[in-house]
């Protein structure tokens, strides 16, 4: 009897808590982060695009042949790539995202990336990240882009 009343306290414990906390479907959360990756790069803003990065040494991006562990690597490939002389940032979309909720904490979105550059052309290709809640934050802590080139 006890046994049975103490398991009926905890069922309601657990019901109580989970109408104060209801679930959050990642998938809005990790949209808004790939969204606002999109604002900054179109603005020129290559920070704020990083911001939707896990600040971390142990940042894994991945693109050709290529794996650069790290944020302070990346956004430096980034500029190099985007902002050095003669380089331009071009327009960013992204199309076809999808993402794969893995949990409360964690998730994966897959989609396709295009360029509109200045002189017509337009670099593209696919990605595929893992994301994950950060002090609160979806954060992307590993990066595989491939081009289409």
């Amino acid at each position: 009897m006890r046994r049975t009343l103490a398991l009926l306290l905890l069922a309601g414990a657990r019901a109580a808590l989970a109408a104060e906390t209801p679930a959050v479907d990642p998938r809005a959360a990790v949209r808004a982060v790939l969204d606002a990756q999109v604002e900054a790069w179109n603005r020129g803003d290559l920070e704020g695009f990083m911001g939707g990065y896990w600040r971390s040494p142990e940042l894994v991006f991945c693109s050709g042949a290529t794996v650069t562990k790290g944020w302070d690597a990346t956004i430096e490939r980034y500029r190099k790539r985007y902002q050095a002389e003669g380089r331009e940032m071009g327009t960013l979309r992204f199309d076809s995202v999808e993402v794969l909720p893995f949990g409360p904490e964690a998730a994966a979105a897959r989609g396709a990336f295009r360029l509109r550059m200045k002189d017509g052309q337009e670099p593209h290709g696919l990605f595929t990240l893992l994301l994950r809640r950060v002090d609160g934050a979806w954060r992307i802590v590993h990066d595989h882009t491939s081009s289409a080139e």
